[in-house]
């Protein structure tokens, strides 16, 4: 749930292109300890909105203010590995090994992302397996929540790059999850699909999940130059309100260079509009948690 009245609204101000005046964020708080972690679920059915691309670069912005994150690639394409500079075809352990086997645990799993203060759980092709696997499972809902619940003390958020469906490993990721991230490209056939994904998650929040909701729709692949953006926008705030991060990521090539690098773009070009959207987009998800 967003709440009426943020911390960080005020009135006046330059228009962002939500429409909406552009609030100043401050930094967050230091942190003197870790724990436990809330989960969010990147997801969107919709490929190609960004969801791996905030998966990474939100985790690299959330490291940079002291939290300890870890990444979840719930995605057989493996391509949040991928973005990290990993060789799918390079793995001993992942994701799929922790959900079919007892034995393997979390610290077996995971590996370390080249950010400080971000890890991975990596996937691969063989996660697609799993979904046919799970149907026989007692309890098949809630594999990722069991497989994930010794590791939370260690983190202050874990994000779940979901696949761009809404099977069963989809629904896996909304049940161990406290919050849902909606990356939205602004384009109109992208606004089709979110009432679709909004009664999915309806459904597990009443039958699998009660804390589950959605934290925020963030707009991705902005472009302010043309009216077609624009109007998505403006459609999207008159429909979802607050819900609507004011923080939106434009176009730039520096996405596809820094995963081409196996970075996240915060590193790769520090001082980026692009990797400053992110640090803002940081700032704005912590503050909305403070409010609820």
């Amino acid at each position: 749930m967003v709440p009426d009245t943020l911390p960080f609204e005020a009135p006046g101000g330059a228009l962002g292109p939500t429409g909406r005046p552009m609030p100043v964020i401050p930094e967050p708080e230091s942190l003197t300890s870790h724990g436990p972690a809330r989960v969010i679920a990147m997801c969107n059915q919709k490929g190609g909105v960004g969801k791996t691309t905030t998966t990474i670069n939100l985790g690299a912005a959330l490291a940079e203010y002291g939290r300890r994150v870890l990444l979840v690639d719930f995605d057989p394409q493996g391509s949040l590995s991928v973005g990290l500079g990993l060789n799918p075809h390079d793995m001993d352990l992942t994701v799929y090994n922790l959900l079919m086997d007892s034995d393997v645990k979390v610290g077996d799993v995971v590996v370390p992302s080249g950010v400080e203060g971000m890890d991975l759980l990596p996937s691969n092709i063989e996660l697609s397996a799993a979904e046919v696997q799970l149907v026989h499972e007692v309890g098949r809902e809630q594999t990722l929540a069991r497989v994930l619940a010794p590791a939370l003390g260690e983190y202050d958020v874990v994000l779940i790059d979901c696949q761009p469906s809404l099977g069963l490993l989809t629904v896996n990721a909304l049940t161990a999850s406290d919050g849902v991230i909606v990356p939205l490209e602004c384009e109109y056939f992208a606004l089709r699909g979110v009432a679709l994904l909004k009664s999915t998650i309806d459904k597990v929040q009443q039958r699998l999940n009660p804390k589950l909701h959605i934290d925020g729709l963030l707009g991705t692949m902005y472009d302010g130059r043309t009216l077609h953006s624009r109007e998505v926008m403006e459609r999207l705030v008159q429909a979802w309100g607050k819900t609507v991060f004011h923080t939106v990521i434009r176009r730039t090539v520096k996405f596809s260079d820094s995963t081409v690098a196996g970075e996240p773009i915060t590193t790769y070009a520090s001082t980026s509009p692009g990797a400053d959207s992110y640090r803002q987009l940081a700032r704005e998800v912590l503050a909305r948690w403070r409010a609820v």
